[in-house]
């Protein structure tokens, strides 16, 4: 049960993505402190893979834990793939929220006119009816 523990505190922590938004799960930022503190140990997915391989070793001798030795070894392979093609655990900073200034969105007040239909279409039709 201590590697179950292990395991949700080293992947509970969702990573960076090189493109786009990535959404923090909540209470992750304690988290990723705490991942962020150990360094090499926990960014680099080739120390992932043989971790998650050799938790998968001893719970493999069970047979009520067969189903967790086949999830670490999964996770294992899918470590060791993203570590090939040079993926890291990167933690997701929080960027300050900049203002925006009231008068410095507005660059300059427009010089043309709003468009206006022609004269004889501005003119009030009369009511059908009575």
């Amino acid at each position: 049960s201590a590697a179950g523990v292990l395991v949700c505190l080293l992947e509970y922590p969702r990573s960076k993505r090189k493109k786009g938004s990535t959404m923090e799960r909540c209470g992750q930022k304690y988290l990723t402190a705490v991942v962020k503190l150990f360094g090499p140990l926990t960014r680099n997915y080739y120390i992932r893979a043989v971790l998650h391989a050799a938790l998968a070793v001893p719970a493999g001798f069970l047979l009520s834990t067969i189903l967790g030795t086949v999830c670490l070894g999964i996770a294992s392979g899918i470590y060791l793939l993203a570590a090939v093609r040079g993926e890291e655990w990167r933690p997701i900073e929080q960027k300050p929220r900049e203002r925006p200034q009231v008068g410095g969105t507005i660059k300059q007040p427009p010089s043309n006119p709003p468009p206006r239909p022609p004269p004889d279409a501005r003119k009030k039709q009369p009511e059908v009816g009575g």
